[in-house]
């Protein structure tokens, strides 16, 4: 926290050297967050490279008042939920394709298998769920930050968490037929 506060002091003074610090710092989980809620690695790593332009944007202004990491995964989820609106309307359809493009043994390789049931099974969440269950999770925000972000209540972001993993459990305990 305290060495992402330095990092932040010296961007808003134009120092190049914070700005390519804090992206090697957070653009792998970034684009792991995007790929999650998008289903699609391309379009992830279009949507945190938005989010930098953004914030390279910001950089005069740009004041941190929590942590960086929840600051960028919300613009991430932000612009990920955006791209979905903005004609995204097959996500599920071609994350379902996307997977079974996969040759099995490549994916084995590559991410392996656990990771391969686990995509396919985020795939299949709705995005609210995925979202909530993602920014929790991964990127450790509090419920009330997501609850704010998403505009709802408190209840409401824990219910979609507990769905969220209620579903998953069943669906990686093979208790769900797909």
């Amino acid at each position: 926290m305290l060495e992402d506060k330095l990092l932040i002091w010296k961007f808003n003074r134009g120092d190049r050297e914070a700005l390519r610090s804090i992206y090697e710092k957070y653009k792998d989980g970034l684009v792991t967050l995007a790929s999650a809620l998008l289903i699609d690695v391309a379009s992830a790593e279009d949507v945190v490279h938005d989010v930098f332009v953004g914030f390279i944007e910001s950089s005069r202004r740009f004041r941190l008042t929590g942590s960086l990491k929840s600051y960028l995964a919300t613009c991430v989820a932000n612009n990920a939920r955006n791209k979905n609106k903005a004609g995204q309307k097959h996500q599920n359809r071609q994350a379902e394709m996307t997977m079974q493009d996969v040759n099995p043994p490549d994916a084995a390789a590559m991410f392996g298998e656990e990771l391969r049931q686990l995509s396919q099974a985020l795939a299949q969440l709705p995005y609210e769920q995925r979202e909530v269950l993602l920014l929790h999770s991964y990127s450790g925000m509090k419920f009330r930050a997501i609850a704010k972000q998403q505009n709802v209540s408190i209840n409401t972001v824990q219910g979609r968490y507990r769905y969220a993993l209620d579903k998953l459990r069943s669906m990686l305990n093979g208790e769900v037929q797909k």
